[in-house]
């Protein structure tokens, strides 16, 4: 099925990737076909077309988030305005209420009954 075939090709351009290979159809053919498995033609060559070196840099970089579009518009657009961020207010504290106060305990505790 699709499913599964989608599944090995994805694992076999990880492989091809994280062994520093070139992920090439030629090659993601060549690592399916070693494993014992077979996909539709057409799985190989789209997985290699989309997983140029730039997009996989970006699918395997960790952690480098990227700034929002509006951050570097803003950031080049003159001086910076800043805002105070606004004071925090404490809530008042609510004092927890045992449900189960005056009410049955469902393992026969206090005014539960005990007929359990």
């Amino acid at each position: 099925g699709g499913n599964k075939d989608e599944f090995v090709t994805s694992l076999a351009a990880m492989a091809l990737f994280d062994g520093d290979a070139e992920v090439s159809a030629d090659q993601l053919n060549a690592l399916i076909t070693a494993t014992g498995n077979s996909v539709e033609t057409y799985w190989p060559s789209l997985f290699a077309s989309m997983l140029t070196p730039e997009l996989a840099k970006t699918i395997y970089s960790r952690g480098a988030g990227s700034a929002p579009a509006g951050a570097g518009a803003a950031a080049s657009s003159g001086p910076a305005v800043t805002e105070e961020a606004p004071a925090k207010t404490e809530k008042p504290k609510e004092e927890e209420v045992d449900a189960l106060a005056g009410g049955m305990d469902m393992f026969g505790g206090e005014g539960g009954g005990g007929d359990y």
